[in-house]
């Protein structure tokens, strides 16, 4: 494909290949989250096999490999999984988009070990530049934490700190306290007392104790109690 205004998103599933036509910068955009509506996505709804020569995938391979054949159904798993040939513009764009995810997963989950608090934004950033860590833009943040960490430990002390807190929320703020509390680490305990009120015992990366406190703080208006088990 010459035309700028088009490109490809290609899937190979056991050997099987699929692609979709689509507009690079709103296509971009759905794989970094940042759209959701796969119309304005998509130059066709056709689900291909070489997009090149107009050869549509069958619906037998589409209902073997993603259980459906509705195209759009299928075609926002390709563009989910699938990788987009991106422009230039747009493989900077993405590498920056993931770099800023994985620093903000380490800036969240780890700790310096001497003062147990999570290491400042820019030295996560500067760190990252002296160990010449590479992203790739294909590749979700998640699966590249794990290498950027090996990368810089020899440069920046990383500790995964868990601890255990004791959380207290009033009865009129229970309810919309629950999914903040749920969502910040695991729970390892759970009482709905008699007059409505909640106590839980939960387990988070220390890192995560100050942004925690704070959104419980808001949702429950200051009256929820934290105190470490």
């Amino acid at each position: 494909m010459t035309d700028a205004k088009f490109t490809i998103v290609r899937l190979s599933i056991e050997g099987d290949k699929f692609e979709l036509l689509v507009k690079p910068d709103p296509a971009l955009e759905f794989k970094l989250g940042k759209k959701a509506d796969i119309s304005s996505v998509l130059v066709s709804d056709e689900v291909y096999s070489d997009a090149n020569k107009g050869s549509r995938a069958s619906g037998e391979k589409l209902m073997k490999h993603f259980k459906t054949t509705d195209q759009l159904e299928v075609a926002k798993q390709i563009l989910a999984r699938g990788e987009l040939n991106l422009t230039t513009d747009q493989r900077r764009k993405m590498v920056e988009e993931k770099r800023k995810q994985i620093v903000a997963y380490i800036h969240r989950s780890f700790v310096d070990p001497k003062s147990h608090l999570p290491h400042p934004i820019v030295r996560i950033e500067a760190a990252m530049e002296q160990a010449r860590v590479s992203i790739d833009p294909h590749k979700k943040a998640e699966d590249q934490v794990k290498e950027v960490i090996d990368a810089l430990r020899s440069i920046l002390p990383l500790k995964s700190e868990t601890l255990k807190l004791i959380v207290r929320v009033p009865p009129q703020y229970a309810s919309q306290s629950y999914s903040v509390i749920k969502t910040a680490g695991e729970m390892k305990g759970e009482e709905w007392q008699s007059d409505g009120s909640l106590r839980v015992v939960i387990e988070m990366n220390a890192g995560l104790r100050g942004t925690f406190i704070d959104r419980l703080g808001s949702v429950t208006k200051g009256t929820a109690e934290v105190k470490e088990a």
